[in-house]
């Protein structure tokens, strides 16, 4: 499958264009902004590169892909300007961008609280209803989805396990970015994961076993 990674340079994204990159399955296509980014995509083991902005016209990203992982974020700390550009626009464009291009697969990096921005920290609200309406969008499309909700993230190393429900109820626990990454790229082709969106924190169960049976708990 070949995977084209929105976000590529991002710390989730870096993890993905590795673990990928590391992958008899699956291909990485890298997107990124400029030029100057296509060694480091390389050197993560990325098979190609391609250049794009979300704030311009991107849809030659989309040529040649089987699927796609959004990873692009501005953070929750930017201006609103920004964040409705690249959380939310960015984001709606690259659905639509994928469905004109028939492209079936389609995996979404949002946030916990995305469906309940007035229950987070006010000075967060416009990058939560920014990922809500983003998710909304991918929701309500043609596309095969997973939206994936973590909680706060962190820098440390990857463990393997995490926690994966529909709803949580700790939603100021933290989780690994690698492990994200790892769950991102696990549910490209786990079926139980199709159409569905799921919250992770980190846990105690294999990611590949929590992304298959979150459903049950």
């Amino acid at each position: 499958m070949k995977v084209l990674i929105i976000g590529a340079n991002g710390q989730i994204g870096k993890n993905m264009v590795k673990m990928i990159g590391l992958s008899s399955d699956h291909e990485a296509r890298a997107m990124v902004r400029n030029e100057k980014q296509r060694e480091t995509m390389e050197d993560l083991g990325a098979d190609e590169v391609v250049i794009g902005n979300l704030e311009e016209d991107f849809s030659h990203a989309f040529n040649n892909t089987d699927a796609v992982i959004f990873t692009a974020g501005s953070g929750g700390h930017t201006g609103k300007d920004k964040t409705e550009l690249v959380d939310k626009i960015g984001a709606i464009k690259s659905i639509e961008e994928a469905e004109k291009a028939g492209v079936s697969r389609f995996i979404m990096i949002s946030t916990i609280r995305a469906d309940k921005p007035e229950e987070g920290p006010e000075s967060m609200k416009h990058y939560f209803e920014a990922k809500g309406a983003a998710d909304e969008t991918l929701q309500n499309s043609s596309l095969n989805y997973t939206i994936l909700r973590p909680g706060s993230l962190s820098n440390d190393p990857g463990i393997g396990t995490i926690t994966a429900k529909l709803s949580l109820d700790k939603l100021d626990a933290q989780i690994p970015r690698e492990d994200v990454a790892n769950a991102a790229v696990n549910s490209l082709t786990i079926e139980e994961t199709y159409h569905s969106t799921i919250e992770l924190l980190t846990g105690d169960t294999a990611i590949g076993e929590a992304l298959k049976t979150f459903k049950n708990l």
